[in-house]
């Protein structure tokens, strides 16, 4: 039987790496079927396309799997393909916290002809036999324990992704307009693959507006370090037998949460050579740890992902993310930025303390700091979070599902001291001034002591992270943004010719010296 596991965009934005969901679940399915995998942010298609796309290729069954912000697009798309006569099976967060919607036992239409609750690595493989014989059960659940607990995957051992033959070229993160210039710069500079990884699963932390804890537990699951090295050791190999860029994606909510097992892992991976340039999620109070940190950057650490928030102590109370402490933001970015690392920091408007020039207030402060990526978000009431208990509670919900009507930075509840439309506003005033041509520029110059290709690197992702508020899916949308940025390009490519005229210099004299020892 012919396996399609599709992963949807929302229809706005796209992500900028692949889920490790279809790869995982690629490697979990009995080896007497084919899987194919399309990711929706990578290869857009219209949902006839996809429909024709499946006859064309005899596919048996179709696996989808969305978070909430792209589960109304995975129920257009699931629609279509039932309506063409396909068996369509659904997972992932959502779909467990609100199953009765995917079965349409909540009243509303059916989207799928079976869904998978909880972690699907144990029920994939039972969900793939029963459709080969035509025997799918609605709902496949996990195996409970005696206190009627959901048993969860202990990690160990892990499936093997085979990486090194994955056709990874819809994951390209390269534009298709620059690929032909990028590879004048050498072969595999066209492609750029960020690969996701996970050593560990659940977080004990449980903030309040976070579905992490409620879907993978408040305990930690760990690999062995054995195997995210053999794992990581392939990608590298693979990397050089192609002369291709590849970093990796270290998925875990928060890779540091256990920071003695992390410092292990660490080490092992610098004694083994297993080195790639890696981004990962660490929460900043785990990043005071300056051993942690030296090895973070020994280990090839490139960017840390933090979930910031506020810099309102008050808000941080309000969601139950004490732990995290705005007062010290600036002393963990300064410390990851002294070893060249710098950080994509997350921030939520319309947290119940703010108030109208929560935008510009937090990018002053944001400007103080060591450069990195702000992203600006709004306080979602995700389904079974606690925060959308609070709120429904509180008879605050504007759209109890939201999800089904996806506007992007639209909220869904009221919040207490600004309107929607002020929150919406303020959202639009971070991205706009945080991305600006003229703010690009700063934070570039802002560290520039720093090595030429950190710099550069470090523009190229201002660059793709404006994208992720302003759509920049064109060919027209990428000059404009070229055109708009020159002052920043056109200053780092003379510095970068002049280095690389240098290195040639240095290259040509070096060989008459050692003719002559010789």
């Amino acid at each position: 039987m012919k396996i399609l596991l599709y992963n949807p965009d929302n229809g706005i934005t796209r992500n900028f790496m692949p889920h490790l969901w279809m790869f995982l679940l690629q490697s979990l399915t009995p080896p007497e079927h084919e899987v194919i995998l399309i990711d929706g942010n990578a290869k857009a298609m219209t949902r006839p396309e996809l429909v024709q796309f499946c006859k064309d290729n005899d596919i048996g069954l179709v696996g989808i799997g969305a978070m909430t912000r792209m589960v109304a697009r995975a129920y257009l798309v699931a629609d279509s393909l039932r309506e063409a006569g396909f068996k369509v099976v659904m997972g992932g967060p959502h779909v467990t916290e609100c199953p009765d919607e995917a079965l349409g036992r909540d009243g509303g239409p059916r989207h799928a002809d079976a869904i998978a609750l909880g972690e699907a690595d144990e029920t994939w493989p039972l969900m793939v036999a029963d459709a080969a014989r035509g025997e799918l059960k609605d709902v496949y659940m996990p195996e409970v324990d005696p206190k009627g607990n959901d048993k969860k995957p202990n990690l160990q051992p892990y499936p093997h992704i085979p990486w090194e033959t994955l056709d990874l070229d819809q994951f390209s993160l390269v534009p298709k307009i620059f690929q032909p210039v990028m590879s004048k710069f050498g072969e595999g500079w066209g492609k750029f693959f960020v690969v996701p990884i996970e050593t560990g699963r659940g977080c004990p932390y449980g903030c309040e507006f976070c579905t992490v804890t409620g879907f993978f537990g408040d305990s930690i699951r760990f690999r062995s370090n054995e195997s995210v090295i053999e794992e990581l050791l392939r990608l590298k190999a693979r990397a050089k037998k192609e002369k291709g860029q590849i970093a990796v994606f270290f998925i875990d909510d928060n890779l540091a949460i256990n920071k003695k097992r992390l410092k292990g892992l660490l080490r092992d991976m610098i004694a083994a050579g297993a080195i790639l340039p890696w981004v990962a999620q660490i929460s900043a109070n785990l990043l005071e740890d300056e051993e942690l940190v030296d090895l973070i950057a020994e280990a090839g650490a490139r960017w840390i992902f933090i979930g910031m928030e506020s810099i309102d102590p008050v808000n941080m109370a309000d969601v139950n993310k004490t732990f995290s402490k705005p007062a010290n933001y600036q002393r963990v970015l300064d410390g990851l930025a002294r070893r060249n690392i710098y950080a994509i920091t997350s921030f939520i408007v319309g947290m119940d303390n703010d108030t109208v020039g929560v935008a510009n207030r937090t990018v002053d402060e944001i400007e103080t700091w060591a450069p990195g990526l702000p992203v600006f978000g709004q306080l979602t009431p995700f389904p079974a979070t606690p925060l959308y208990d609070r709120l429904e509670k509180a008879g605050r919900l504007d759209r109890p599902k939201h999800w089904l009507d996806f506007a992007p930075f639209v909220m869904a509840h009221d919040p207490l001291k600004m309107s929607i439309e002020d929150a919406k506003k303020e959202t639009f005033d971070a991205w706009s001034r945080s991305y600006s041509p003229e703010r690009n520029f700063e934070a570039i110059n802002s560290i520039r002591h720093a090595p030429i290709d950190t710099r550069v690197s470090h523009l190229v992702a201002r660059l793709f992270f404006r994208g992720i508020y302003f759509p920049q899916m064109g060919k027209r949308a990428w000059l404009k943004l070229i055109f708009d940025n020159r002052r920043s390009i056109i200053s780092l490519s003379r510095e970068g010719i002049t280095t690389w005229r240098q290195f040639r210099k240095r290259k040509r004299l070096e060989v008459p010296a050692v003719q002559t020892n010789l």
